[in-house]
């Protein structure tokens, strides 16, 4: 039986900012025949999370559809402009009486890989974590396992600095599973990142299509 099946744990999807850098939702960007939000979903979902929650913005059908297409169940956030935290929240709020743990992956890490998100479930289920993050070469990524002891941490109106804080404050406790995947530290949020995410992966994405057919340059 595998960690994620002990331990209760649950995945959650941010899917409510604006993707003001980005200049279109990324979470409805296409990669290879899906989305960033379908490939986010169905890593957390075949790595054994159960619920699988996507967090949208309150008015979004789009998204709303999208998610629920992807297998995952909505939770509507009516004011995510102090940013994911507010996200987090409202997943905790749900889930906390029902679950050991979640496992927050953000929809513009869309290349994280299904072994990945379940050696950061076994790490987190063997040690007893209360904190279990990825690193690739050294460096801290996502997805990030909040342990049950931490949701009041998180949840505190007076938390300061969002999730980030509580990380650093239990750093030195934390599980780190060194892991062989880039996509823990990849996260796509400028146009320039979404191209070079879609070259990486031997692909092409719609906007270089268009430009092409225009007859514009690289």
């Amino acid at each position: 039986m595998s960690a994620a099946a002990r331990r209760r744990v649950a995945g959650v999807v941010p899917s409510a900012g604006r993707s003001t850098r980005m200049g279109s939702p990324k979470a409805l960007l296409p990669l290879e025949g899906s989305t960033f939000l379908r490939h986010v979903v169905r890593v957390l979902v075949a790595a054994g999370c159960r619920p699988v929650v996507a967090v949208v913005a309150e008015g979004d059908r789009e998204m709303t559809a999208e998610a629920r297409a992807a297998g995952a169940r909505v939770l509507v956030n009516p004011d995510p402009g102090e940013g994911p935290i507010t996200s987090l929240r409202l997943a905790i709020d749900a889930l906390r009486d029902s679950v050991d743990g979640i496992l927050w992956l953000p929809v513009d890490h869309p290349a994280v890989r299904e072994e990945t998100v379940r050696a950061v479930l076994e790490g987190a289920g063997r040690e007893g974590a209360e904190l279990a993050l990825p690193t690739f070469r050294g460096q801290r990524g996502h997805p990030a396992y909040f342990g049950a002891t931490l949701f009041d941490e998180l949840t505190d109106s007076d938390l300061i600095g969002g999730a980030r804080t509580v990380v650093h404050r239990h750093l030195d406790a934390a599980t780190l599973v060194e892991v062989s995947d880039a996509g823990v530290t990849t996260d796509v949020d400028t146009p320039a990142e979404y191209e070079a995410l879609v070259s990486r992966r031997g692909g092409q994405s719609d906007a270089s299509r268009q430009n092409e057919r225009r007859g514009g340059g690289p």
